[in-house]
C-alpha cells in the first residue's frame, strides 16, 4: 500500500539573494496584494500603530487561471530561511506570535471565480503589551486543493501566496548587529605550489536588535605584518534580516595562502550600526606542516631521553 505524504510549500513572499523585490506577490496563476491599488502598484502592507490600537485594511485575492480557487486565508509571521536568509512566512499549522497572530480576516475562506478578484478586509489588532518595532509577516492565501505529486511515495502539495506585511510597533528602536562565530577551513594541496589552495569562511549575521536591517558586509584577509592578503565586498547576503534572525553564510576563498600567519576580518554595516568578527589562522602546506609535527615530536622524544639519563646519572 502506498503511503500518502502531505508538504506544504510556500511559494510567495520569498526573496531570493541578489533578486529585486516582485511587483507582487503572485506565482502565475493567482495573487495577493492590498486592497485600493492597481495589481502591482502597492505589493505589500506598511502599517505603523502604538500599542493596544487595532487598524483596518483590505486584502486583495485575484484568480490568474479559467478555473474557481477557492483559499483559506491567514495571517502569518516572517523569518529569514536558514539556507540563504530570503524572507519566508510560518504555515498555517505552525504557532504566530507576532503580526501573524494579530491578523483576523473577515473570512477565513475564500472562493474567486476564474479571472476575478476578491476584497476581504482585514483588522490588525495590536497588543497592549507589545513590543515597540519591527514585527513582519504576510497575509497567506492557501491553495485547498492537494495536488498530486510524483515518486513511489504519493506526494500531496499545497501551494501558497503571501502579501508582506511591514508592521511597525511605535516605540524606541534600537538596531543593532553581530557577527558571530567566524571560522576558517583550509584546503592546500599536498605538495606546495602543486595546485591552488582554498579557505571557506563561515560567519554567523545576527540581527540582536528590534527593526529590520540592510547589512552589507566586507571582507578582509591580512598576513604576516599586515600584508593585505585579500579585500571584496560579499554578495550573499540577504537584502533583508528582521528582527532577532540570525542567519549562517560561508565565502569560498580561492587562492588563499599555501604559507601565511594572520587573521580574516568581517565587518558588517547597516544604518547606524558597524560591527566585527574576527578568526586567526596559520597556512602550512601539509608537507610542511607534517614536517612540523615531525619535529615536535622528536624535540618533545629528545626531552625525555635527557631527563631520564640525568636521573640516571645521579
Amino acid at each position: 500500500m502506498r503511503r500518502k505524504l502531505y508538504v506544504i510549500v510556500l511559494t510567495a513572499a520569498l526573496v531570493l539573494l541578489g533578486a529585486p523585490a516582485a511587483p507582487a506577490a503572485e506565482n502565475g496563476e493567482w495573487a495577493v496584494y492590498p486592497a485600493a491599488s492597481r495589481l502591482g502598484s502597492r505589493p505589500y502592507f506598511y502599517l505603523s500603530a502604538d500599542p493596544g490600537t487595532t487598524l483596518t485594511d483590505r486584502v486583495t485575492v485575484t484568480n490568474k487561471t479559467g478555473a474557481p480557487l477557492s483559499f483559506r486565508l491567514y495571517g502569518a509571521d516572517a523569518y529569514n530561511t536558514e539556507r540563504d536568509g530570503g524572507f519566508a512566512v510560518r504555515t498555517s499549522r505552525e504557532k504566530q506570535t507576532g503580526a501573524g497572530a494579530w491578523i483576523t480576516p473577515e473570512r477565513t475562506r475564500v472562493t474567486v471565480p476564474p479571472r476575478s478578484s476578491v476584497t476581504v478586509p482585514y483588522t490588525l489588532t495590536v497588543p497592549a503589551d507589545a513590543e515597540p518595532g519591527d514585527h513582519p509577516g504576510a497575509l497567506v492565501a492557501l491553495d485547498e486543493r492537494i495536488e498530486a505529486g510524483g515518486g513511489s511515495v504519493a506526494v500531496g502539495v499545497q501551494r501558497a501566496v503571501g502579501a508582506r506585511v511591514y508592521l511597525r510597533v511605535n516605540g524606541p528602536t534600537v538596531p543593532a548587529l553581530a557577527v558571530e562565530d567566524v571560522t576558517l577551513d583550509q584546503d592546500r594541496p599536498l605538495v606546495p605550489g602543486a595546485g591552488t589552495s582554498t579557505a571557506l569562511i563561515s560567519y554567523t549575521l545576527h540581527n540582536r536588535g528590534n527593526v529590520t536591517l540592510n547589512p552589507k558586509v566586507a571582507l578582509r584577509a591580512e598576513g604576516v605584518f599586515g600584508r593585505t592578503l585579500l579585500a571584496r565586498d560579499l554578495a550573499k547576503i540577504p537584502s533583508e534580516l528582521l528582527p532577532r534572525q540570525k542567519i549562517r553564510l560561508t565565502e569560498r576563498w580561492t587562492g588563499s595562502p599555501q604559507f601565511d600567519w594572520g587573521e580574516v576580518t568581517l565587518t558588517a554595516t547597516a544604518k547606524d550600526v558597524r560591527e566585527s568578527g574576527r578568526a586567526s589562522f596559520l597556512a602550512l602546506p601539509w608537507l610542511a606542516a607534517a614536517a612540523v609535527l615531525a619535529g615536535g615530536v622528536a624535540a618533545l622524544i629528545g626531552l625525555r631521553v635527557r631527563r631520564r639519563r640525568g636521573s640516571a646519572g645521579r
